[in-house]
């Protein structure tokens, strides 16, 4: 927005420095955010009417003037490049969750297997508000109070075009990775999983019980005699075990770990993180193959 000077006229509107190497919306026309979850987080600030300043904060995202994004529980960090040399710093907070309601949430989910399903599968079901709601608790920010916003500007405006720009890459981010909006609310993608897993697992009885104990015991005998208390006998060490020979062709899916890990955070590459590294872990897992046959081969031979 112009701002009036002491003549009466209108300043136009500051023309932001160039960037090289900001992060750029993938979205270079049209609406942010592909999936649902995303368009409900911008929403929020759309429903703000912040007129001029929204339309340049989409401008800002598209030109890759926001530097840098981090993403903490119950805050998100941001530089945005303006018209000034020194960028601006940017700061996004919103109320975290505490323990017991999270393992409310996970419950409630539990006892519908297809959203646990779906939510373990980084897919967020499109009834999940619902189940948030029985917890007595709001997934998305539903009103401006909800959201603490600040940014080193002069702007007058809060939230200003540089809280709008980040704000919509948020919304693109959650588009790869809805376990970000959970961040933010205080919960790390693997903790909750682990309450997840804990709410679906079914009880065991004192029978149950006493065979884990057998079984820890065993494992317990089968390290002892892996690993020798003695050290002149761990340090004479032993003889290669039988290792099996590797599959033809390697792992099936080389990047299953890495696809496990979840997206790169603001990933600006052609294609998918674990698309581009996929290459990589092929050629990794071939020379690997080649390494366990190439010392199994004396070893048979001897």
């Amino acid at each position: 927005m112009s701002r009036s000077n002491r003549y009466g006229g209108y300043h136009p509107p500051s023309q932001p420095r160039e960037v090289q190497g900001g992060i750029k919306a993938v979205s270079q026309r049209g609406s942010f955010g592909k999936k649902w979850w995303s368009r409900r987080w911008i929403a929020v600030l759309e429903s703000l009417r912040l007129g001029a300043r929204l339309s340049r904060g989409r401008s800002y995202a598209r030109r890759g003037q926001v530097l840098s994004v981090e993403i903490e529980p119950g805050k998100v960090e941001a530089r945005v490049q303006g018209s000034r040399v020194k960028p601006y710093k940017v700061e996004i907070k919103i109320h975290t969750f505490c323990e017991a309601e999270w393992k409310k949430v996970a419950k409630h989910l539990a006892a519908q297997p297809i959203y646990a399903a779906r939510l373990l599968a980084g897919e967020m079901p499109e009834d999940i508000e619902a189940v948030f709601a029985k917890a007595n608790l709001s997934l998305f920010p539903s009103r401006a109070r909800d959201l603490h916003t600040d940014c080193s500007c002069p702007d007058w405006s809060n939230p200003c075009k540089h809280i709008a720009a980040v704000y919509y890459l948020l919304g693109e981010e959650f588009d790869r990775d809805p376990f970000l909006i959970f961040k933010l609310r205080g919960m790390d993608r693997d903790r909750f999983r682990s309450f997840l897993t804990e709410a679906m697992a079914v009880p065991k009885g004192d029978s149950l019980a006493g065979e884990e104990g057998e079984e820890s015991g065993a494992s317990a005998r089968t390290a002892e005699a892996v690993l020798p208390a003695d050290p002149v006998l761990f340090w004479q060490g032993q003889g290669i075990p039988d290792i099996p020979a590797p599959a033809d062709g390697g792992s099936v899916l080389p990047v299953a770990l890495l696809r496990q890990a979840g997206p790169f955070p603001f990933w600006q590459g052609d294609k998918p993180f674990p698309a581009a590294l996929e290459p990589i872990y092929q050629r990794v897992v071939d020379s690997s193959g080649d390494l366990v046959a190439a010392v199994l081969l004396p070893v048979k031979k001897s």
